[in-house]
């Protein structure tokens, strides 16, 4: 039996509760006089796993995921990637590996080149020290309600030690984490609280579940969003009034009073912006969807991180016996021991041989070296075979740009997602990671590593039977995978072409906003969902700002 859909109707419609979307939601309702309607299309955050910071792989192609997968891509065996991302309470912060890795201020400064000083570093990192402050101090010093946790790992292996050894051998410097330039090598800080995950339904969800202004709605599916027809008043704009909500298998429409805010990540935004009609006109054309605003931005401009590694055989120690009985005893009673690991529990950012040819900016890395205490095998899809790490270089600032386009107009038929990997004409993102690929080479071969591993491999198979450069290009062609940060699909600028406007509003439409990682001119030299946590903080500055 379906249940009774009650009328849907607020201010402020947030689509999406994830990584920006709860952020957006939870702030706004902090002020009493407005109403907020947040509508997510995944179930509640309920399951254990989601809060067992170990465990979030056992969540992949499963109910909290969206479950995508890339089309083929020529230059990694012609094979498609799989995609993961949250659809639940929290997105994708309630399926990550919970890695706080801002960037670089650089990184921000190339924003505020495309879409003014407010997205400066300068101007950005109140909005990080916010976010990381602890429960306890935010609430005595801003009164807010429900700020982000980020802490140091709890339990971290003794092979990280080993692997921070290692680049000190190797001549890299071991640095705090998340300095603003100067980054070298360290262990990860985590959005955790105590050990257990916090993602942003923990951090800004859960502390507002009383407020009776705002209003979250679980299994929540946007269609499209709706819009009043133009009067023709010269320069009038249409504008957003709603949107289209399917739950429990019932289609009604949510009014907005003041604006709708998307926020379903790099893949969903552009998804519902071209099924409302906003989006490259012969795209949407091909597709029978009316026309609202021709936005060939739309969709346009991914950016990912690909990611391609070494799993040697190693020790005991390492996560391999994370799942067993003990560990899982350890962890309910005390937030500690093998089940607290984010697994990927160190990384370090290097400036390759590539790097001057590929015009990289003196005293910036092109890749990030990343270090977990498991053999990531198939995505975390696979079990492990034995003991084992993970040393793996990510493609930093990638040269190649993909696309999401619609498959058809049905909102139901997942977009196709070509994010075109290694596509650059010039070769220079295959020669990075290739180069990336050999500092990983170089890390093992430390005396500090030499001593935690056996000379053998997880994989490649076989691996030590091939030589380092072999190594690489299996690695890369037949396991490299996406780190899970993809970006840049509805660009925020101020420019005409840009998508959204640096307030992130939509261009030719009023009423309606983008607040995600897809607003984000470039992907960061980080990792992305601290990046998309602050896009939820300044949007709902600038729409409070606004009223």
């Amino acid at each position: 039996m379906s249940r009774r859909v009650a009328p849907l109707a607020a201010d402020y419609i947030v689509v999406g509760a994830g990584s920006a979307g709860a952020v957006v939601a939870a702030r706004l309702s902090e002020d009493p006089h407005v109403s907020v309607l947040l509508l997510e299309a995944g179930p509640p955050d309920s399951a254990p796993q989601l809060h067992i910071p170990a465990a979030f792989t056992s969540l992949f192609r499963g109910a909290y995921d969206w479950n995508y997968d890339t089309v083929p891509q020529s230059h990694l065996e012609n094979r498609t990637i799989f995609w993961p991302r949250g659809k639940t309470l929290g997105g994708s912060s309630s399926l990550n590996a919970m890695m706080w890795v801002r960037g670089f201020a650089a990184d921000y400064d190339e924003w505020a080149e495309t879409a003014g000083e407010s997205w400066s570093w300068k101007s950005l990192e109140h909005y990080f020290r916010r976010v990381e402050r602890t429960e306890d101090a935010a609430h005595e010093t801003q009164g807010t309600d429900g700020p982000q946790s980020v802490e140091r790992q709890r339990d971290p292996r003794a092979h990280t030690a080993a692997f921070l050894d290692a680049a000190r051998e190797a001549g890299h410097p071991v640095t705090a984490a998340n300095l603003p330039e100067g980054q070298g090598f360290s262990q990860t800080m985590v959005s955790q609280r105590r050990g257990a995950r916090a993602s942003t339904a923990d951090a800004y969800l859960r502390p507002a579940k009383d407020r009776r202004n705002l209003r979250v709605v679980t299994g929540a599916f946007v269609r499209r969003v709706t819009f009043a027809a133009s009067s023709g008043t010269s320069g009038e704009e249409p504008r957003a009034m709603g949107v289209y909500v399917e739950i429990d298998g019932i289609t009604v429409h949510a009014a907005a009073r003041h604006e709708v805010i998307l926020s379903g990540g790099a893949v969903n935004t552009p998804q519902v912006l071209m099924l409302s009609g906003i989006g490259p006109a012969d795209h949407l054309a091909e597709h029978g969807i009316a026309l609202v605003v021709d936005a060939p931005g739309v969709g346009s401009n991914l950016q990912d991180h690909l990611i391609a590694g070494l799993a040697p055989q190693a020790l005991g120690g390492t996560l391999f016996t994370g799942a067993s009985a003990p560990q899982l005893a350890r962890y309910l009673t005390t937030r500690r021991g093998m089940l607290s690991s984010p697994v990927a529990e160190a990384y370090g950012f290097v400036r390759t041989a590539a790097a001057e040819g590929a015009g990289v900016p003196a005293g910036l890395p092109d890749v990030e070296i990343l270090f977990a205490t498991a053999p990531y095998v198939g995505q975390g899809l696979v079990r492990p075979p034995d003991e084992g790490l993970t040393i793996a270089a990510i493609l930093l600032r990638p040269r190649s740009r993909g696309t999401i386009r619609l498959a058809s107009a049905d909102p139901f038929e997942k977009a196709v997602i070509d994010p075109g990997y290694l596509t650059d004409p010039e070769g220079i993102d295959e020669a990075t990671i290739l180069a990336g690929i050999a500092e990983c080479e170089r890390l093992l071969d430390t005396e500090a590593l030499r001593a935690v591993t056996t000379g053998r491999w997880v994989l490649p198979e076989d691996g030590e039977r091939m030589t380092p450069a072999e190594r690489a290009e299996l690695s890369l062609r037949r396991y490299s995978h996406t780190i899970y940060h993809p970006v840049g699909t509805a660009r925020m600028g101020a420019d005409a072409a840009s998508v959204v406007d640096p307030d992130l509003r939509v261009r030719g439409v009023s009423g309606l906003r983008v607040a995600d990682a897809s607003v984000m001119p470039t992907v960061v030299r980080g990792h992305t969902n601290a990046a998309a946590i602050v896009i939820g903080e300044v949007a709902a500055d600038r729409i409070k700002a606004s009223r």
